[in-house]
C-alpha cells in the first residue's frame, strides 16, 4: 500500500537523547556507572514519559537517597544537555517531506513539560502535522493501544503509515498493527531509505 504519512520518534532520529554525558562530565564515567547503579532513574524517566512531572520524580530519588543527592539532581539541573545534538539532516528531510505535501507525524515516549523545554531549544520539534506524545496520552510505545490513538486520530491506514524509530521494539509493535518501518541508525540510511520508497529524491534526501 502506498504510504500517505511518515511517523517520526524524536530521540536519537531527531535529538539525540544521552542522559549519560551530564553525568559523564561532571562525575566521571566510573563514578556516573556507579550513581546509575545505585539510583533508579529509568523508573523516574518512564514515570515522566508517561504524565509525571520530571522535577518532581528526581527530587524524589533525592529525597529518598539523601547522601547521593547532589549528584541525583544532575538530571533535572542538566537536562537540556542530555538531549543534544540535533540531528540536522533528519529534520531536513522531515521538512522536505512537508514540503511535498507529505503529512509527518510525531509518536514519542516523551514528558510534557521536557518537550516544553525542548521544543525551544530545537524548533523542529514544532514542525509536525501532528504530535503524538506520550505524556500527554498516559501510554507509551510500545503499547499497542498508543499506536492506536494515532491511527484513530489521524484516520491514516496502518499499512499507509511509514514509521521511523530508533527502538527494534517500537518498529516491531508498529509492524504488527501493519505499519511500514523503519529501524533508524543513521541519517544516511535514513535518506537511502526514503529515497528507496520514492518519498524524496537524492538531492532532498541529502544524498
Amino acid at each position: 500500500m502506498a504510504i500517505e504519512a511518515v511517523v517520526f520518534d524524536i530521540g536519537n532520529v531527531l535529538v539525540e537523547w544521552y542522559p549519560e554525558r551530564p553525568f559523564d562530565r561532571l562525575l566521571g564515567e566510573i563514578r556516573r556507572k556507579e550513581l546509575f547503579a545505585a539510583v533508579d532513574f529509568e523508573g523516574a524517566n518512564i514515570r515522566s514519559d508517561l504524565g509525571a512531572d520530571m522535577y518532581e520524580e528526581v527530587d524524589a530519588l533525592a529525597r529518598a537517597q539523601p547522601d547521593l543527592a547532589g549528584d541525583i539532581l544532575i538530571w533535572s539541573k542538566h537536562w537540556m544537555e542530555m538531549l543534544a545534538p540535533d540531528l540536522k539532516r533528519s529534520a531536513q528531510m522531515l521538512r522536505a517531506l512537508r514540503a511535498k505535501g507529505m503529512p509527518v507525524f510525531a509518536l514519542s515516549n516523551f514528558g510534557v513539560p521536557t518537550l516544553a523545554l525542548a521544543e525551544v531549544e530545537y524548533p523542529i520539534l514544532k514542525e509536525f502535522d501532528q504530535r503524538f506524545i506520550s505524556g500527554a496520552e498516559r501510554v507509551m510505545k510500545p503499547d499497542p493501544a498508543f499506536y492506536e490513538i494515532l491511527e484513530r486520530e489521524t484516520g491514516v491506514a496502518p499499512e499507509a503509515l511509514f514509521f521511523i524509530d530508533d527502538r527494534s521494539d517500537n518498529i516491531a509493535a508498529a509492524k504488527a498493527r501493519g505499519w511500514q518501518g523503519h529501524l533508524f541508525e543513521t541519517e544516511a540510511g535514513l535518506a537511502k531509505r526514503l529515497v528507496a520508497e520514492g518519498l524524496l529524491n537524492a538531492s532532498e534526501a541529502g544524498i
